[in-house]
């Protein structure tokens, strides 16, 4: 059963950055699409990126281009978010999330990932 566990959240000012990292306890096909979702109180979860572990293929919402950027390290199987000039509409909990699939599959619905984390408050003021 895949685990995740999101870490790096807090509070900035607008303009700042932070790093979110999602550590899993295992790398296989249960975990071939990885992706960041966030949300803000009373709004709809909504996907900020997405990355297929197996080609790197990475996409982002409209909302996470040019200031957001995924990465990886295999080694840790960890996932990691860096954020630039943080807004304060980017206030929301973020969480990780994973699922099996081709990276067709990844750019999809949170109510298609089967594992989670628990969450990581991203508060901008």
């Amino acid at each position: 059963h895949v685990q995740l566990v999101e870490s790096g959240g807090g509070l900035v000012q607008a303009g700042g950055s932070l790093t979110l990292s999602c550590a899993a306890t295992e790398h296989s096909a249960s975990t071939a699409c990885m992706a960041w979702f966030r949300q803000g109180p009373g709004d709809e979860r909504e996907g900020v990126a997405y990355m297929h572990t197996g080609n790197n293929n990475i996409q982002y919402s409209d909302s996470a281009k040019g200031r957001f950027t995924v990465s990886r390290d295999n080694a840790k199987n960890t996932v990691y978010l860096q954020m630039n000039d943080l807004k304060p509409n980017d206030t929301a909990m973020y969480y990780c999330a994973a699922r099996a699939g081709w990276s067709s599959l990844c750019r999809i619905t949170w109510r298609r990932y089967n594992f989670w984390g628990q969450g990581t408050q991203v508060t901008v003021s």
